[in-house]
């Protein structure tokens, strides 16, 4: 055979048991696995041939563009430590098989497009995939992949059968290559606004890639902390209503008389001196600081026979009949305790 003889197209029969996407989408481990050789393989690339190498090492086993959905595999498979899922558990059985992708997973914009934001590009409009991998994992971006390292790998979540990186950190590695204040704030106040998660969590990650020094970064956890707040308080007032609860008096400060400022509340019962605080923190520069102000709040209002119920915009997502009954509980309990010193409640 010479240049000018037409190559016939190859026919790796032993990937029949994958499922479909990675019987078009293969490495070139698992075609000379299948009996195919690397210059077989780069033959069937040629110009007008029936097969392309979209990525070092990885093969797409057809001639037109790749889907979304072949893109992102062919980014995993570059980057990960591809390992077997396993084989037929009797033989012949017709299982999709799915490649284990170890040690990488996608992230950025194409892993916020897989949770459901509506606020990011459609994936075959990306220019490159992010995928995020081990720092020490020797790999270049290249074509369609862009590799972020890091040092510790999160928990990847499955979408659509995909490892995909957390919401918070998809977000700051999205962040990282954005430079446009609205798509930032975009992106944050969706990730809130959503459910996706809490303001914390971004922002303790945002903190981490060292974003935080960055002008229209700030400007958008500005807004994010107050769009958390805003939502955390919704579900206050949704948990006192939805689970019988007394009517407290809402975001009130307390005073001694004629003494000090004690600090805001939430919600407070003045009968039975019980308070709620809504712990809205994101881990920033000043966090040490504004612990121990809360700390320090916090013991005071308890030595005055106070009790304090610390509740987490995250708990009152996730568990909100729970804090219904932490608060009830301490309610309850108003009428064991020595009487609280007199305070002045004043509106916020």
């Amino acid at each position: 055979m010479n240049h000018n003889t037409p190559v016939p197209p190859l026919s790796p029969r032993p990937l029949r048991h994958l499922s479909e996407v990675h019987r078009r989408v293969v490495t070139a481990g698992r075609l000379r696995a299948t009996g195919v050789s690397v210059a077989e393989a780069n033959e069937q690339c040629r110009p007008g041939g029936p097969w392309q190498q979209i990525l070092p090492g990885v093969f797409l086993l057809h001639p037109g563009p790749p889907t979304s959905e072949e893109r992102l595999h062919a980014v995993l498979m570059y980057a990960a430590r591809e390992q077997s899922a396993g084989v037929p558990t009797q033989p012949g059985a017709d299982e999709p098989h799915r490649p284990v992708y170890a040690e990488a997973m996608i992230t950025g914009l194409a892993a916020l497009t897989l949770h459901g934001f509506s606020s990011t590009p459609p994936l075959l409009s990306l220019g490159r995939i992010d995928v995020l991998v081990p720092r020490l994992r020797r790999l270049r971006s290249t074509g369609g992949a862009r590799i972020v390292r890091t040092s510790a790998l999160p928990a990847a979540e499955q979408v659509t059968g995909l490892p995909v990186a957390p919401v918070p950190r998809a977000l700051a590695d999205a962040v990282t290559e954005l430079t446009d204040a609205g798509a930032v704030c975009r992106l944050l106040t969706e990730a809130v606004r959503g459910g996706h998660c809490e303001p914390a969590a971004v922002v303790r990650e945002l903190k981490h890639a060292k974003l935080l020094s960055r002008p229209h970064v700030v400007d958008a956890v500005d807004s994010l902390l107050a769009e958390g707040r805003a939502i955390a308080e919704d579900r206050l007032y949704r948990m006192v209503e939805e689970y019988g609860l007394p009517d407290p008096v809402w975001n009130v400060d307390l005073r001694l008389p004629g003494g000090p400022h004690l600090g805001g509340l939430d919600a407070y019962w003045p009968e039975q001196a019980v308070a709620v605080e809504l712990d809205t923190r994101a881990p920033r520069q000043e966090e040490d600081a504004l612990w121990s102000e809360y700390a320090r709040k916090r013991e005071h209002l308890e030595r005055l026979g106070i009790t304090v119920v610390h509740i987490t915009p995250r708990k009152l997502r996730d568990a909100l009949e729970q804090q219904a009954t932490v608060v009830r509980t301490a309610l309850m309990a108003s009428g064991d305790r020595d009487p609280a010193a007199y305070v002045v409640v004043l509106p916020r």
